[in-house]
């Protein structure tokens, strides 16, 4: 396996792959976006983030299956906000941004990330696939309307699940963390890492 394919535009899945060594020395990588859209649709936000992951795992390793005479492996990932049973996704707009925050701030929510990870370790070799989901529980603190608006006149959380970003601006707001802070950021490292030693040993 010479080459991974990150099936995601966003910049922060990057950073935290890089930020354990993914990829590795002598690994080509490459971010080929899924055209896979993404829509925070039914009433299981498991099953949903899960199940995008996967579409958007398998667009990009159909395109690469063709073009790619070596090893290959692609990682595909999806995030979303539950509130109360209330899936959240990106907001479409401001509006929905301030929306959001409203319903979240003082509340516990959770942060739902779905991962696939497709590898064919040679040409001509079928594929292995591994698809998970972390959860991590997030506790705020109240925000004022003020605040809510000053923090969406930012843009920061307009491309963003639950209409924040933790490693951002945003930070002063969490109140508590209950399981991987990277899982909130978007990717989940320390499982993915797990996963992918697996594909790369039996796959």
């Amino acid at each position: 396996m010479n080459k991974l394919i990150l099936a995601s535009s966003s910049p922060r899945r990057r950073e935290l792959l890089a930020q354990i060594g993914i990829p590795q020395e002598g690994c080509i990588f490459e971010v080929i976006p899924s055209r896979i859209e993404e829509k925070a649709t039914g009433n299981d936000p498991a099953e949903m983030v899960r199940a995008l992951s996967a579409m958007k795992a398998e667009d990009v390793f159909e395109i690469q299956e063709k073009e790619q005479r070596e090893g290959f492996l692609v990682i595909g990932a999806d995030t979303v906000v539950s509130l109360n049973g209330q899936i959240m996704g990106k907001p479409a707009d401001e509006q929905d941004a301030v929306r959001m925050l409203t319903a979240l701030q003082g509340n516990t929510h959770q942060v739902y990330t779905g991962v696939t990870l497709i590898c064919r370790k040679k040409a001509g070799m079928p594929p292995s696939k591994v698809t998970f989901c972390e959860k991590t529980d997030v506790t705020m603190y109240a925000m004022s309307r003020k605040e809510i608006s000053d923090y969406v006149n930012t843009g920061e959380p307009l491309d963003k699940a639950g209409a924040y970003g933790i490693q951002g601006r945003f930070a002063a707001f969490i109140r508590e963390i209950c399981g991987d802070y990277n899982n909130v950021v978007g990717l989940p490292l320390g499982r993915v890492y797990q996963e992918m030693k697996k594909l790369l040993t039996l796959g």
